[in-house]
């Protein structure tokens, strides 16, 4: 049994290097990505306080063939099952493969509501060769809840989980 618990005092800085050494030792050899993306998004809630979803969208097809995103594993409640690319806070991160910063989803233009009480959100695409394959989205009911500290740290994350899901 593995037994990641932060220190609560960790600067963010601090906290995501150990996020992502965490993930590298969970993570390390195993070539199932869902496995991989399970864990993961169990870690991210052990980590990052404040959140009331933590997980992955992973790239899929479309009933007419289009790629879109599809939910993968996740902490938190029921969500959306599929995205179209350019949609919500996780669309438009998979569509511009940009990370996206969101302090008040209910300012952002065409915000999918999977979870009424989320306020603020955080989605990183996952790349491997340039193509986004994912995304890893957090969400917390606390407005303004991310910064810039948050984002480079899931970012770094994202990279590492680039070839391991």
């Amino acid at each position: 049994m593995y037994d990641f618990k932060p220190d609560p005092d960790l600067d963010p800085a601090e906290r995501y290097r150990q996020l992502c050494d965490a993930a590298e030792a969970l993570t390390s050899g195993e070539s199932d990505g869902i496995a991989n993306m399970a864990n993961v998004a169990a870690l991210l809630w052990e980590f990052v306080p404040d959140l009331n979803w933590a997980g992955f969208y992973r790239m899929g097809e479309g009933a007419d063939g289009s790629s879109e995103l599809v939910l993968g594993p996740f902490v938190g409640r029921p969500a959306c099952i599929r995205i179209p690319l350019g949609q919500g806070v996780c669309g438009a991160a998979a569509s511009e493969g940009k990370t996206q910063l969101v302090e008040d989803v209910h300012a952002f233009p065409g915000h999918i509501a999977c979870d009424a009480a989320s306020r603020s959100e955080l989605v990183v695409p996952v790349l491997r060769a340039g193509e986004v394959v994912a995304v890893i989205d957090l969400d917390s009911p606390r407005p303004a809840r991310f910064n810039e500290a948050d984002a480079r740290g899931l970012e770094k994350l994202a990279a590492l989980l680039a070839d391991r899901i």
